[in-house]
């Protein structure tokens, strides 16, 4: 193998999973190893065997501790990887927390759910991995500094870049040997942090690479321009018409960086007037953890000082415990309840959305991407009944979205970052964006980049790196989702909507004979699809 190969094993044609597989004449590196997340077609691919053997990888690149960028790590430890992660410093401490708390979840849910199972009669399952294989896979972190090389293989090198996104997050660029030709540079830019975000510089980058990944959650979409000013008056707005005598403010939040910043505005906001004094709870033992390497690190954040000084907030509290949590659905008077995960899929929040989201005096306000096929996303979509761990739930919250606390610049901001990535002597991958962002993101790079020379790849899709572009690289294997399946609705959407959809039917009909036809119809297409299935 004379030229280096890249394959695609995540956030292709969607969001999450970020996992690329990149080979050498010296050796295999992973740069990412994240969790899927999104509907349960693609959730079900964190339970699958990897589409590589783990013990052949020789080293894995973290770009940041998000869980779908670093959660499958224990994972690929656990099945016989046993090479250094390398990370900045901030990340290794937020994967010391971020990691142990994903394995904390997944045996919690797994047990929950094979307890539901066995009252069914159905078949049981294991956890992904374990809060053991978390531990084991956090011995095998190496911290490497920003701007900065270290040798990863014989013949390639990496250093990280501030990638503006969270605190320690990092655009990777590496270089490969290549014989009697200058090295081959190619830049991973992982997720792009805003213009102006609370805690972080600019993204900073090199340029003049040969081969540039790039992400492009939100391609096709602009911000308002805000100031950090016109954000906080934006929330105080959001605050001030969700507050109901007797209700809540559910902000359902990454645990990471967005809950610290919203804490801090928060604080800022009621210390200068702008809020009344309103109780606010931190409810995610992830939350308190991660806050609290956040405030070690304090010094290396462009608004620290005001984190810190939110921190000291009398109204602000922090559940760590369940019983403090279950606490929170008997608190009188408005108050705020910030909860992961962000997108409603797991977490507190679904327990906190259990007990609030029929109700009138509630209000749900998103603060950033919802993957399709998530909770927050059909609740963002407008839905006015969902299921939640198998229950039915009207919605009666005013739902609301406030997109200035996300971590992913925009599209006009991602447009400007890659120009300044120029001249990009081969081809840009777009990746990490559902099929509309980066069709947006390619029509805002027209006059940038050659059309020709932006590609789009699909999940497992391979390409050989050469001198003068990339080629596709056909493999026996096929993909293990095909890409009508990737960041879609899935099946298990469709049957949750039938449900709710029944159960609508059944109870507006206007009398028992009524709902008895409608029963008998559904009964009687329900044999005829088995009776063709035996058929057939």
């Amino acid at each position: 193998m004379t030229h280096p190969r890249l394959t695609f094993h995540g956030a292709a044609r969607s969001v999450t999973g970020s996992c690329f597989r990149l080979e050498t004449d010296q050796g295999v590196v992973l740069i990412d190893c994240g969790l899927f997340q999104g509907s349960k077609t693609e959730k079900e691919l964190n339970y699958r065997s990897f589409p590589f053997v783990p013990s052949n990888i020789d080293a894995v690149i973290l770009s940041h501790a998000h869980i779908d960028h670093s959660g499958l790590l224990p994972k690929l430890a656990k099945h016989g990887f046993r090479g250094p992660i390398y990370a900045t410093p901030a990340t290794t401490d937020l994967a010391g927390v971020m990691l142990p708390d994903s394995a904390h979840i997944q045996e919690i849910e797994v047990e929950q759910f094979n307890r539901r199972a066995a009252r069914r009669d159905r078949g049981s399952v294991t956890p992904i991995y374990t809060g053991a294989d978390a531990a084991a896979c956090l011995d095998l972190f190496s911290p490497q500094a920003y701007n900065q090389w270290f040798a990863v293989l014989p013949d390639l090198r990496a250093r990280f870049w501030n990638a503006g996104h969270l605190l320690g997050s990092a655009s990777i660029e590496i270089e490969v040997a290549q014989a009697d030709a200058a090295p081959m540079r190619i830049l991973f830019s992982a997720d792009i942090g805003p213009d102006y975000k609370l805690l972080h510089p600019d993204p900073e980058g090199p340029s003049g690479v040969d081969y540039l990944i790039c992400e492009s959650t939100y391609g096709d979409r602009d911000r308002i321009d805000a100031t950090a000013d016109r954000r906080r008056k934006l929330l105080a707005d959001e605050v001030c018409a969700a507050m109901h005598p007797n209700g809540t403010l559910l902000i359902p939040s990454f645990a990471v960086e967005r809950t610290q910043e919203l804490i801090s505005d928060l604080a800022r906001l009621v210390a200068e007037g702008a809020l009344p004094t309103i109780p606010i709870y931190v409810d995610s033992p992830l939350a308190t953890k991660a806050t609290r390497v956040f405030a070690n690190h304090h010094k290396e954040l462009e608004e620290g000082a005001i984190l810190m000084e939110g921190l000291k907030s009398r109204q602000l509290h922090f559940t760590e415990t369940r019983e403090q949590s279950i606490a929170l659905d008997r608190v009188q008077g408005f108050h705020i309840v910030i909860a992961a995960s962000g997108m409603c899929d797991a977490g507190r929040i679904r327990h906190r959305l259990k007990n609030w989201l029929w109700r009138d005096e509630a209000t749900v306000l998103f603060t950033g991407f919802q993957a399709v096929g998530t909770l927050g996303r059909i609740l963002q979509d407008g839905a006015r009944s969902v299921r939640i761990l198998g229950e039915e739930f009207a919605v009666r919250a005013r739902i609301r979205s406030l997109d200035l606390y996300s971590g992913h610049a925009d599209g006009t901001e991602l447009r400007d970052w890659i120009k300044e990535r120029l001249p990009i002597r081969h081809q840009l991958f777009l990746v990490h964006g559902e099929e509309t962002a980066m069709q947006g993101l390619a029509s805002r790079l027209a006059e940038v980049v050659d059309p020709q020379n932006v590609l789009r790849p699909e999940l497992d899709e391979s390409f050989v790196l050469t001198r003068t572009g990339a080629q596709h690289l056909r493999t026996a294997e096929p993909p293990r989702l095909p890409s009508e399946q990737v960041a879609r609705l899935d099946w298990h959407n469709d049957a949750s909507r039938l449900i709710l959809d029944i159960n609508e039917a059944l109870r507006v009909s206007s009398n028992e004979q009524a709902r008895r036809v409608l029963i008998r119809r559904l009964q009687k297409a329900l044999r005829k699809e088995d009776e063709a299935t035996h058929r057939s």
